[in-house]
């Protein structure tokens, strides 16, 4: 009806903000991919703006990705036992039931390419 404030059915997310979505996919998909074996990140240091979002993209992708190479700010892992045995089959320093991040933190922003050499512009 014409002048009725009913609500819209059409979806608010427009074609730019899907592809903008896509694209923050594909870059957090792509930084966990990133992690070398025998280091870590936290969720914050994928994105410090929403590392919520990056345990989404993670439980969620049908990808290929290190998953449990992403843990807590505090070391801690969400997969329990299972993450824990990943992590210690390629050598991440474990204390308890936590990573030793002194120890295999990888820093946000350095990624390790096949040159060996770190980035620190992660470009």
């Amino acid at each position: 009806m014409a002048g009725t404030d009913q609500p819209s059915l059409t979806p608010r997310c427009s074609t730019r903000s899907n592809l903008s979505s896509n694209a923050r996919t594909s870059r957090i998909l792509a930084l966990v991919r990133a992690i070398p074996k025998g280091f870590v990140q936290t969720y914050g240091d994928i994105d410090p703006h929403a590392p919520r979002l990056v345990g989404h993209i993670l439980a969620t992708t049908t990808q290929d990705v290190p998953w449990h190479r992403v843990v807590r700010s505090d070391g801690g892992v969400t997969q329990g036992r299972k993450q824990l045995a990943r992590l210690r089959k390629e050598g991440v320093p474990i204390r308890g039931n936590r990573v030793d991040l002194s120890a295999a933190r990888l820093p946000r922003g350095i990624t390790l390419g096949a040159t060996g050499r770190s980035d620190p512009k992660g470009c």
